[in-house]
């Protein structure tokens, strides 16, 4: 008897598992938001370079506040190649010849000009404030916009490996606990935060939360319910993130200053924080770490609420022990990250699976917080972005259950990186078909994330699962943390981002089919397994050639020296 049958006694899908998985999923609604609040408190609103002029040793500050004619703003602005008033740039002394009517435009570009030296007018039609109008994040310090996102998804990586071991030596309850805590301070503190460099250490340390809430929710979820409701426990949490999408939509619509925005989304973690309580330790997770005593306790309360109060009082920690020998055992053996190349088989699947994780954070980040770099209303585009994974996640299901893992997981990819090619043709003016391009290769790349859980988990043996599995989310941040740096390269060559993103998804996916299928084959527990299988599936292969019967009339050796 396993683990699995302990659960059963006590209730395996009862009022506890209910209750358990209901409050679980609440804060997976608003890690979405942060991991996406880049693309509404970083905005960069119209701008141009604040105007002084000074009168008899008198200086006006911010003339423009009183002169809004554009026909006056000319005076101190050169126009762009667009027409527009330029953003970075001011003439070095007013062109009031320019206000004539009859004046050319043709030799303003002869001017002299220079950098805002006084800093920025900007536009606050959309929003009243963003950390770009904060901290003058444009022009020469632009970069620095989209590195707030890298920093933050580098906390991400860094709490994936801190806490993930964390969480095996100290407990999937105490570190979620932490994490839910880390959340509400860190977010507070940077939704307050006086400086820049301040606001960047704070939303590290808010990645860092995210990993923590993710991995320990994840874990505390699967260890406390049985094999038979994973999949749809695990569609149930999918389908929150895509909720967290949408309500971010309409949070930031209702505030439009970042810091309150920020400050929204972060206030449920106290409440979460608080009700993390309640939660009980992973009973597995004691038995393997020694503590029996504690998971007898632990396994009595869940029966007790399960309605199983006589099945959880006949338990005792010999027993637990007894049943689990197995498991026991197993943790006697340990196993590295350098387990996962040292045999042929497993050194494919693992260097295929790094490339695959690494593309779908890589193109799906690079796609999903930068929504103003379509042109359209940023916050129908989070709706729509937000929506299309709904359908997406759904045909995932319906390919993993009936077709395959390796089809859905190359498939996907190949048609999201075609997709985000393909958008680079379309012209700028066309924005609502550029619009929906872009949701749509959104959607494949939800439906690879979809599946590449379950097919990861699938293809790495239980001996060394957690450590692939770490591995590959790991290179997935990876791919987060570089696709925000990647959106600089588009201020030399336009369509260069798009390009990366889309050809990184279509060298994956063609990748994916190199690995093999899992649909119905039972999970690997050993390497040795894994490699067997592997030599198995190319003998059965050689077989089937041999068996095969030419057709009549055929010189099959004029066969073999055409192919």
């Amino acid at each position: 008897m396993s683990f699995s049958d302990i659960l059963e006694k006590v209730g395996s899908v009862g009022k506890f598992q209910i209750i358990h998985t209901l409050l679980l999923v609440l804060p997976i609604i608003f890690l979405a938001s942060h991991n996406l609040l880049q693309n509404f408190v970083a905005v960069v609103p119209n701008h141009h370079c604040q105007i002084y002029l000074e009168t008899n040793g008198t200086r006006y500050v911010n003339i423009t506040g009183k002169f809004q004619a554009e026909k006056f703003l000319q005076v101190f602005i050169p126009l762009d190649k667009n027409r527009q008033l330029e953003q970075c740039l001011t003439y070095s002394s007013p062109q009031w010849h320019l206000l004539d009517l009859n004046e050319t435009q043709q030799n303003r570009t002869e001017y002299n000009t220079q950098v805002c030296s006084h800093g920025w007018t900007y536009d606050s039609s959309m929003f009243k404030a963003t950390i770009v109008t904060e901290w003058d994040l444009v022009c020469s310090s632009k970069s620095l916009r989209q590195m707030t996102q890298s920093i933050y998804m580098a906390g991400v990586l860094a709490g994936s490996i801190i806490l993930g071991r964390l969480s095996d030596r100290f407990g999937r309850r105490t570190l979620l606990l932490w994490s839910h805590f880390q959340m509400a301070v860190s977010g507070t503190c940077g939704a307050f935060s006086s400086s820049y460099p301040l606001f960047c250490f704070w939303r590290f340390l808010c990645g860092m939360a995210v990993s923590g809430v993710m991995l320990n929710n994840n874990c505390l979820s699967i260890e406390w319910i049985p094999t038979k409701v994973r999949t749809a426990v695990s569609s149930y949490f999918n389908y929150s993130y895509t909720f967290g999408q949408l309500l971010l939509a309409g949070i930031a619509y209702g505030i439009q200053d970042w810091r309150w925005l920020q400050f929204a989304v972060t206030v449920p973690f106290y409440v979460f924080f608080l009700y993390s309580w309640w939660f009980p330790e992973s009973a597995r997770w004691l038995i393997l770490n020694d503590k029996a005593d504690l998971a007898l306790k632990q396994l009595k309360r869940v029966a007790k609420l399960n309605g199983k109060e006589e099945e959880g009082e006949k338990l005792t920690t010999a027993i637990l022990k007894s049943n689990m020998k197995k498991e026991l055992s197993n943790t006697k053996e340990t196993y590295s990250v350098l387990d996962l190349f040292k045999t042929p088989i497993m050194c494919k699947t693992t260097c295929c699976s790094m490339l695959i994780w690494f593309s779908m954070g890589f193109a799906y980040y690079g796609l999903a917080i930068d929504l103003q770099g379509f042109g359209v209303d940023i916050y129908l585009i989070q709706i729509i972005f937000g929506a299309v994974d709904i359908p997406a996640k759904f045909v995932a299901v319906i390919t993993l259950i009936y077709v395959g893992r390796r089809f859905t997981q190359g498939t996907s990819l190949i048609l999201a990186g075609s997709i985000i090619i393909l958008n680079i043709f379309i012209p700028k003016e066309l924005k609502a078909l550029r619009t929906s391009f872009a949701a749509v290769g959104k959607g494949c790349l939800a439906s690879a994330f979809s599946c590449s859980f379950l097919y990861a988990g699938e293809l790495y043996p239980t001996v060394v699962r957690q450590t692939g599995l770490g591995l590959v989310t790991t290179m997935a941040r990876i791919g987060a943390v570089v696709a925000p740096v990647v959106q600089l390269t588009g201020d030399y060559i336009a369509f260069l981002p798009m390009a990366i993103y889309g050809g990184v998804a279509i060298i994956s996916g063609v990748t994916a089919f190199l690995l093999p299928e899992t649909l119905n084959i039972p999970i690997p527990d050993t390497i040795e397994e894994v490699e067997s299988r592997a030599k198995k599936g190319v003998e059965k292969d050689k077989e089937r050639k041999k068996d095969e019967v030419p057709l009549q009339g055929t010189d099959t050796s004029l066969m073999e020296q055409s192919i």
